[in-house]
């Protein structure tokens, strides 16, 4: 029986084989038929839902490539200092935190995050000192907008066990005061070594935002998640079986393990199916924080070997041309030692990419894993920070597609907010909050921007048979839009809303508007 019925839909597949419907039949949670309206009087039933769409646009649900639940979940519960929060220098953070700091018990940590000292007054991060003025009885630990940078006061310092005699971390840095030497409280590369002593929230407190997340990405669209966090492992996986097992998040998750947990080849075995959960990929970053790549060639072609050696995808973090070539070098060693067409190994953000490169990256076959709403968020900061020459290649979708690579859409949540349609419009537009356009000859069209977010991302997850477009026999996850994606101009784009979002066959989210 036909469980339920969308009809007076405008129905965009992206199924080359489907290219008009305005009618999707689903059934024991999967698309069951996808015709034209006509076929309501033969599919609909006793007991069949039925729902009229109005004519509103009928897309498959939106899939996040590059996203951090945890650090998400915690994004949410931290004091915001961003300036959307009215933090405009290092006074009005200290004022935040010496606020707060009444609120609790002397010894207890402050967590705060979103800072960027780019839009400071002082255009500079804060340092332990400033913390400690408004602080200083309690730990307090401030994340940068980007998760690369962290600022510690010296009670925190402390209780991390960092001082002037502590050695820089590999592919971390500890930035110190010029005329003593001492920790000046800023660390930069540093996010593994910090969450193995910094506490984190309480069980409460990760419920709380972990039920608000979960609402937010539904009323996104937002039907599946790539968890990319690199110091993911057995623990992180456990959590999320829990999670899964109880239903407290509903988009489908899979989940990228950090390299030490890959060498320890623990067994990941889990009570929920493939479908809710899985792990596909092997996070390595690969960055120029200390002035030279970290790892080195050497050490990556080893990784990256192993990774591939074992089956599974290598998910490599760069950003600076210099970095993709050295992740390029590495999946190429791999390939010529044991061949594989089908392999999907991915590069995260490949923010600066030339022309070259990306033919480069189309005969390597390797996927690009992007976030098109960073041109929309930093694309002021871009304009004055990098060289003219950069910014031609900077995140080029255009390059890429028209290259051959596959690109698949993110956000990279938490660093920028993980609405698709944010991203879609960026990658359509270029055009940066305050108006100004970056590389137009960058743009694509918008059933291309779509698709990043839709079969893109499945296939980067090797999920095309299963999602990423609206195709019987696939799974009903899809997401009602307001209006028609493919009838506006760019800026109307930003103006759409999610309707209803369907996991599974079943309605998970519905706007009251």
């Amino acid at each position: 029986m036909t469980d339920l019925i969308f009809f007076n839909a405008n129905v965009i597949t992206l199924d080359p084989a489907i290219k008009k419907a305005n009618l999707v039949a689903v059934k024991n949670g999967r698309i069951q038929a996808v015709l034209s309206n006509d076929a309501l009087r033969d599919l609909n039933q006793k007991q069949t839902r039925l729902v009229d769409c109005g004519g509103k646009t009928l897309l498959p649900g939106f899939c996040d490539a590059h996203f951090h639940l945890w650090a998400s979940v915690s994004h949410l519960m931290t004091l915001d200092l961003s300036p959307q929060a009215n933090v405009s220098s290092i006074t009005d953070i200290l004022k935040k935190i010496r606020e707060y700091s009444k609120t609790i018990a002397p010894g207890s940590w402050i967590r705060a995050s979103r800072y960027n000292e780019f839009y400071l007054a002082e255009k500079q991060h804060p340092t332990c000192r400033d913390l400690d003025k408004a602080a200083p009885d309690h730990p307090v630990k401030l994340t940068h907008r980007s998760h690369h940078a962290h600022v510690l006061n010296s009670l925190a310092l402390k209780q991390v066990g960092i001082s002037r005699f502590t050695p820089e971390p590999p592919g971390g840095l500890i930035d110190r005061y010029t005329d003593t030497g001492e920790p000046n409280g800023v660390l930069f590369e540093m996010s593994d070594f910090l969450s193995e002593r910094v506490p984190w929230i309480s069980d409460k407190e990760f419920n709380l935002g972990l039920a608000s997340l979960n609402q937010k990405l539904l009323s996104l669209g937002i039907t599946s998640i790539h968890e990319a966090s690199f110091i993911n492992g057995l623990k992180e996986w456990e959590s999320l079986c829990s999670i899964k097992t109880k239903k407290d998040f509903s988009p489908r998750i899979t989940m990228a393990i950090g390299m030490k947990e890959f060498e320890k080849k623990h067994l990941y075995s889990c009570p929920v199916d493939g479908e809710q959960l899985k792990i596909s990929s092997v996070k390595i970053i690969l960055d120029q924080t200390t002035g030279r790549l970290y790892p080195s060639q050497k050490e990556l072609d080893r990784s990256v070997l192993a990774i591939h050696q074992a089956g599974m995808q290598a998910s490599i973090h760069a950003i600076e041309q210099s970095a993709v070539e050295s992740a390029c070098n590495a999946i190429e060693n791999a390939l010529d030692k044991i061949p594989n067409e089908n392999h999907r190994h991915r590069i995260e953000h490949c923010s600066l990419c030339s022309p070259p490169l990306a033919k480069r990256l189309a005969a390597l076959k390797i996927i690009v894993v992007t976030q098109p709403s960073f041109i929309h968020y930093n694309g002021d900061r871009y304009l004055k920070t990098i060289a003219k020459e950069d910014i031609a290649h900077l995140y080029p979708f255009a390059t890429l597609q028209q290259s051959g690579v596959l690109v698949a859409g993110s956000s990279d949540s938490p660093i920028v907010e993980p609405n698709p349609i944010t991203g879609i419009y960026s990658a359509i537009s270029r055009m940066a909050k305050t108006g100004k356009t970056i590389a137009a000859k960058e743009g694509i069209d918008i059933l291309s921007a779509i698709q990043m977010f839709t079969l893109n991302a499945a296939k980067v997850f090797f999920d095309e048979d299963l999602k990423g477009s609206i195709t019987p026999g696939k799974l009903a996850d899809m997401v009602l839009l307001s209006k028609d994606v493919t009838r506006l101009s760019s800026e109307e784009v930003k103006g759409i809303n999610v309707v209803m979002t369907i996991i599974e066959g079943k309605i998970v989210w519905e706007s009251h508007d």
